[in-house]
């Protein structure tokens, strides 16, 4: 489904990311000239139709303090990573953690779930406790550390239609 003007002028207002204001609909509406009802239920649709994904702080954890953040990476069981990958994603020091392909014999590791910390050991620490919670079906683990933080960046439209 085409954009609608609307669409486009929405995700311009929100592409450098939602007012940090108590009401950041609101200040959308007024900034658009439409009702606060009709940005979030437009939003509401675009999350449903695909379009977005989601709608989400992204926090810079190197300015709240996590210094040591690791893409922590994990050999599991094929049977049961699906399983597994969901209670590692639940736990609270996980950001994110998702399955990918391995490529052996190189990379042999199919989960993935980024921890932070405040120092290393903070990190190796939380690592364990995944590995704790994988138990047997986890054949290898590494951790891989930032050394660079990247923009992170929502949905962007090129300027002409």
């Amino acid at each position: 489904m085409p954009l609608t003007e609307f669409d486009r002028r929405l995700i311009a207002a929100t592409q450098s990311g939602l007012p940090l204001l108590p009401r950041p609909y609101a200040a959308l509406a007024d900034q658009l000239g439409v009702s606060e009802a009709a940005v979030r239920d437009r939003l509401a649709r675009m999350l449903d139709e695909g379009l977005i994904r989601r709608i989400g702080a992204i926090p810079n954890h190197y300015r709240l303090g996590y210094t040591a953040n690791g893409m922590t990476v994990w050999d599991v069981d094929d049977a049961r990573v699906d399983a597994l990958g969901e209670q590692v994603g639940a736990l609270s020091a996980v950001s994110h953690c998702y399955r990918r392909p391995r490529a052996r014999p190189a990379w042999p590791y199919n989960l993935f779930a980024m921890v932070h910390g405040r120092s290393r050991d903070e990190v190796e620490a939380l690592a364990r406790q995944i590995r704790d919670l994988l138990g047997d079906a986890c054949q290898g683990s590494d951790i891989l550390y930032s050394t660079a933080i990247l923009k992170k960046t929502g949905l962007r439209l090129n300027a002409a239609p």
